[in-house]
């Protein structure tokens, strides 16, 4: 099973020494780069949620590609 966790910097150091310590855990810490890619596409995939049940509205094509 993997776990994505959110610490705060100051705490971060302590928690992976803490994980290290267990020989059932592998961690290593995300560069953040890799995690504001992570981070988008979680939001990406929630909005894409949200127009499958009707919630909220696509955007048409023209607009999107527009926008690239």
């Amino acid at each position: 099973m993997k776990i994505l966790l959110d610490i705060k910097d100051d705490k971060a150091a302590f928690i992976m020494e803490l994980l290290n310590n267990f020989k059932f855990v592998k961690a290593k810490p995300l560069t953040p780069y890799k995690a504001e890619v992570l981070e988008g596409l979680k939001e990406a995939i929630e909005e894409v949620n949200l127009i499958k049940t009707n919630k909220i509205k696509a955007q048409p094509l023209d607009k999107f590609l527009d926008e690239l």
